[in-house]
């Protein structure tokens, strides 16, 4: 026994040697990092100059969603949001029978929405998505043919371009409209009082003693004129114009959707896809001229070619209007309050470090753990407007993301939650204090390590999509920025953030916050 107790120590405190041994190994590599005390975490905060800036008309063309409808936002004002499309033949050089009558023309285009339930009998109950103002809201809706044609290319780049279309637009499209409203239906939730249904749209159709029941998720549907498209489609086709879609888009060259208030009822605004609309006439025709048998036939427009948002603003707040005006700007301290608007609205621009400053935390050889950018919601000023789901930061200079963007592989669900790393997306933990948190450690590494960084200023705007970075044109340079950011256009939402100015509570102040290490 104790022989066997002997050897067990010797073999414990060998065991205990050679551990320690490696563990001095390690930790030789590791203590450039963490460890005896030769490293403390810091946090160091640093002043930001933060301002306003206006984005005057934009480009709005081909954007991957639409908005529709009337927005009042007490922050900002009333956007009215129209809308213009180009359409084409499914199927070119369809042939048309004998004897064709047309039975209906509807013109669908699906909501953004989620499946909340489904009930005994199979059927749906919906929630709405991407739908801004009162759920009970009206707006009267008017769809038009459209006599503005869209090019393609710009003939003034030489057609080497693509041809750019803009938010301030509207008189071009309606002055250019074409007859009556096509949504002529009496009911009057198809036109004059349009309003934005979650209900689901069911058909019963009875084959072989059986009914068969055809279930559809929320959309816009209106009956369309059946005796213009009678004239317009099925009669044209015997004179080639639907022989090609070129040929057909210069001959019917769209549709404007027009939006306007309904009495006196409160209106609301969604975004639509509206590349997933869609026209289906259906008509019957004879088999043939001996035989009367009817057949039933279909043709199928779809609104995939050129779109282009149309924006008007009206009874803009005067806070908003004072704040984003040029006279009232502050580049050198900045501004107390930041407003920052999609579609044809504002955005921030933020300048991190001075030269002394930058330079001297050069030369402490610190190590980032983490950099980031906190913006707390102004809840006063913003008042019972939506706040948006998320903020975009990117190097305003080149017009591009900043390294964090780029290196975050975190993937969302969808175009609202990917990059979450990186952030931007809004936090509801303390609904009186809602804030926005962007890291950009990676950019402020670079800018440290690397002394021939450029300290590039960083815009900040409201995104409708984080994947989407491209930009879209400024109709005229305003001497500031010359693009915007292309999902920020999408969105009809904004929000008011505190600013970086002395004015500001220090909990509320905008402020670029460094966790780092140094070396004693």
């Amino acid at each position: 026994m104790y022989n066997n107790s002997f050897f067990k120590k010797i073999l414990l405190v060998a065991c205990v040697v050679f551990l320690y041994s490696c563990d001095k190994d390690y930790n030789s590599i590791g203590d450039g990092l963490i460890g005896d005390n030769h490293f403390d975490f810091v946090k160091y905060t640093s002043s930001v100059v933060s301002y306003n800036q206006k984005v005057g008309p934009i480009q709005s063309n081909n954007l991957n969603v639409n908005s529709l409808g009337i927005y009042d936002n007490s922050a900002f004002g009333t956007t009215t949001a129209n809308f213009a499309t180009q359409i084409v033949l499914e199927s070119v050089n369809p042939t048309i029978g004998i004897n064709p009558v047309i039975e209906s023309v509807v013109l669908t285009v699906p909501y953004f929405s989620t499946l909340v339930s489904t009930d005994a009998n199979g059927d749906g109950t919906y929630k709405l998505d991407s739908i801004q103002g009162p759920s009970d809201a009206k707006i009267m809706l008017s769809v038009y043919e459209s006599g503005y044609f869209m090019r393609d290319l710009d003939p003034a780049a030489s057609f080497q371009e693509a041809q750019k279309y803009y938010t301030n637009q509207n008189s071009d499209f309606n002055n250019a409209k074409i007859g009556n409203r096509l949504n002529n239906s009496s009911d009057a939730s198809q036109n004059d009082a349009f309003f934005f249904s979650n209900v689901q749209y069911k058909t019963t159709v009875t084959t072989d003693g059986k009914d068969v029941i055809t279930r559809v998720a929320p959309g816009m549907r209106l009956d369309l004129n059946t005796s213009y498209f009678k004239t317009k489609i099925i009669d044209a086709s015997a004179s080639g114009k639907l022989a090609t879609n070129d040929i057909f888009k210069d001959y019917f060259r769209g549709l404007y959707f027009k939006v306007e208030k309904s009495g006196s009822s409160s209106s609301n605004m969604a975004l639509l896809d509206f590349k997933k609309g869609k026209i289906t006439i259906k008509y019957k025709e004879n088999t043939s001229d001996t035989d009367a048998t009817r057949i039933d036939k279909s043709i199928v427009l779809n609104l995939t070619g050129n779109t282009v948002s149309l924006l008007d603003q009206s009874n803009i707040n005067t806070s908003y209007a004072n704040a984003t005006n040029t006279a009232n700007i502050n580049t050198t301290v900045g501004d107390s309050k930041l407003y920052l608007k999609g579609g044809e609205g504002s955005m921030a621009i933020l300048e991190l470090f001075n030269t002394n400053e930058l330079k001297t935390i050069r030369e402490s050889g610190w190590l980032i753990n983490e950099a980031s950018l906190v913006f707390h919601v102004d809840a006063t000023a913003l008042g019972t407007a939506s706040k948006p789901n998320r903020i975009y930061l990117y190097d305003l200079n080149n017009n591009r993301p900043i390294v964090d963007y780029y290196n975050d592989g975190s993937a969302g669900t969808n175009e609202k939650n990917g990059k979450i790393v990186f952030g931007g997306l809004l936090n509801t933990v303390k609904t009186e204090d809602n804030t926005y948190k962007v890291r950009i450690t990676n950019h402020i590494r670079n800018l440290i390590k690397n002394a021939d960084s450029t300290n590039v200023k960083l815009g900040v705007v409201i995104t409708e999509d984080i994947n989407t970075i491209t930009s879209s044109k400024l109709k005229a340079t305003n001497g500031v920025i010359s693009q915007f950011p292309k999902a920020s256009v999408m969105s009809p939402l904004g929000t008011v953030f505190y600013g970086s100015t002395a004015a500001v509570a220090d909990d509320k102040r905008l402020k670029l916050e460094i966790f780092y290490t140094k070396p004693n």
